[in-house]
């Protein structure tokens, strides 16, 4: 499968989520070209506001595939991660990660965000993987402006 092909699952498992009345925001982890797990926030569902999308893609993958050490895993992210995200990244040795929709477009759209790019991050950690975003981000965009703010 392609980049958009995973992004596309992203992108449903985060629409499912917001029909629960969960955040904008999925994720999906691959492995070898087969989806590992696919997650969106459940922050309101688990009363745990530190489970986006991207770390409980990461709780699940590790629990799956009995490791902590994700490398060789793919994370595909409807959004770009905000820094609790990324960092798990970073921890879970992560060597890609694939974004939809960018931070910016998050925080424009009235989603309160900590304004610094994965690509900031990036440098800020030296994390030396492969980091590409902008992948379907008009439909990541357009699954933030669906959702309907509850606080």
């Amino acid at each position: 499968m392609r980049d958009d092909e995973f992004m596309r699952i992203a992108l449903e498992t985060a629409w499912h989520g917001v029909k629960q009345g969960e955040a904008p925001f999925g994720a999906c982890l691959v492995k070898e070209g087969r989806v590992v797990v696919r997650v969106h926030n459940v922050a309101r569902r688990s009363w745990d506001i530190t489970a986006h999308a991207e770390v409980q893609a990461i709780r699940e993958a590790c629990r799956t595939l009995k490791t902590l050490d994700l490398s060789g895993t793919e994370l595909y992210a409807t959004c770009e991660p905000c820094p609790m995200c990324f960092s798990s990244c970073v921890w879970a040795k992560l060597p890609r990660i694939v974004y939809g929709a960018r931070i910016e477009d998050a925080e424009r759209l009235g989603i309160r965000q900590i304004p610094i790019g994965s690509s900031r991050m990036q440098q800020l950690s030296r994390w030396s993987g492969e980091l590409v975003g902008d992948v379907l981000r008009a439909e990541g965009v357009e699954l933030l402006k669906a959702w309907p703010r509850k606080g």
